[in-house]
């Protein structure tokens, strides 16, 4: 995915998530997320939910098919992109 995506306006309105009880995006601690990453594959705006959750520091849920952990990833990995294009 590119650094360069911009969420659509009304995203949400197209979701596969839209009418999905909430909760199954937030489950406790330890729980699995394997129900609600299967309602984001496929999603045709899980990239703008995903964007959504990384600009707006999203710290818990499933967002754009992704943990916490695995968004944490993806933030690490752009910052350290940015400090070696701004250090080259």
């Amino acid at each position: 995915m590119s650094d360069s995506v911009e969420p659509t306006e009304n995203w949400q309105d197209d979701a596969n998530c839209l009418g999905v009880d909430p909760d199954l995006f937030f489950p406790e601690r330890g729980a699995s997320t394997r129900e609600a990453k299967e309602v984001c594959r496929g999603c045709v705006v899980r990239d703008d939910c995903l964007e959504f959750a990384l600009r707006n520091g999203e710290k818990f849920g499933i967002w754009g098919g992704l943990s916490e952990r695995e968004r944490r990833r993806i933030r690490r990995q752009r910052a350290q992109a940015v400090r070696a294009v701004m250090g080259a």
